[in-house]
């Protein structure tokens, strides 16, 4: 986290945004940025997502500097990681191209809930399990999904995502916007 925190501080300087501009671009207290740039607070994909798109940045600038500039992806060259202070691990299955409008993923739930509450964002989500049980809550109706299962739905709407059982679950997902 502390790498992550480093470098928003480093990025907002250079460009010579205040935490209050920033808080204006992103939606984010002024507080919680601090806290974030202190690393005194864990930080979600979607808010890190608010946080590339006011500094203008892609969103892997804050990770492992990958790319892979072809549109066939070795399995070897698949490299998963995952946010501090999230267990849940990513691994890209798409190309590097401009104009890439969806984002290919293979997700690893751990046991347990993954966020502590619902959000909503622009896009759209789809997931198939692969392994496990996932409990997802959409728009405030709950889907449970075993192996073999998907769901689709608008990125708008709240929803959250939950493993009730003791060991991982695995997903194909396939979300807009590009985020990583």
């Amino acid at each position: 986290m502390e790498e992550l925190s480093k470098r928003i501080r480093e990025l907002r300087t250079e460009k010579k945004i205040t935490l209050k501009e920033l808080s204006e671009k992103t939606g984010l207290s002024i507080s919680f940025l601090s806290q974030v740039e202190r690393a005194s607070s864990s930080l979600a994909i979607t808010s890190l997502k608010k946080i590339a798109d006011a500094l203008e940045v892609p969103i892997t600038t804050f990770f492992e500097d990958y790319k892979n500039e072809n549109y066939y992806v070795k399995k070897e060259e698949q490299k998963p990681f995952q946010l501090k202070g999230s267990g849940v691990v990513y691994t890209r299955l798409g190309g590097e191209f401009s104009g890439r409008n969806i984002e290919p993923l293979l997700v690893t739930y751990p046991p347990g809930p993954t966020i502590e509450k619902s959000f909503s964002h622009p896009g759209e989500e789809f997931y198939y399990v692969l392994e496990g049980e996932l409990l997802f809550n959409v728009d405030g109706k709950e889907y449970f999904l075993k192996a073999g299962d998907s769901i689709h739905f608008p990125s708008h709407l709240l929803h959250s995502v939950n493993n009730p059982l003791e060991v991982d679950a695995k997903v194909l997902a396939v979300v807009t916007p590009v985020i990583f």
